[in-house]
């Protein structure tokens, strides 16, 4: 390693805490969603991910694990699985939306787009991953 690639810019640890602060915050209210209205989490998968007949302790069981997830990424813990699977999960809802974005003037569908910059923050966040020490609960390797 030589000695440019050593030096982390003084505000890249801030940075990197912002954007993982930023996809809990967004990721937090779809979670939330599957417990306070499963019926609407279902209609999402069925709608979205073609999954019908989805039960509401399932929804549930998926939202634990979400939480289980969201928690270690929130954390900085486990960096590569968490922030890994984060990027992963909202790559897949990002990518089953592909309908939406063929009419982006219908309805509500402008929103769609701005998955593309947070899937971009999550790959860039799992790809600079070692640098975010700040409030993380795994400590840079020395």
């Amino acid at each position: 390693m030589n000695a440019a690639a050593a030096t982390v810019p003084r505000h890249l640890p801030m940075a990197l805490l912002l954007i993982r602060a930023s996809i809990v915050l967004m990721l937090a209210p779809w979670i939330a969603d599957k417990f306070l209205n499963p019926g609407h989490a279902i209609a999402v998968f069925e709608g979205f991910y073609g999954l019908a007949g989805i039960a509401e302790p399932l929804v549930y069981a998926i939202g634990i694990a979400q939480v289980l997830l969201v928690l270690c990424f929130a954390l900085g813990a486990l960096r590569t699985w968490s922030y890994g699977l984060v990027t992963l999960m909202h790559a897949g809802s990002t990518f089953s939306s592909w309908q939406q974005y063929l009419n982006p003037f219908e309805g509500a569908n402008l929103l769609f787009f701005a998955a593309w910059p947070m899937l971009a923050a999550c790959i860039a966040l799992f790809l600079l991953r070692d640098y975010d020490q700040l409030l993380s609960m795994e400590q840079k390797r020395r």
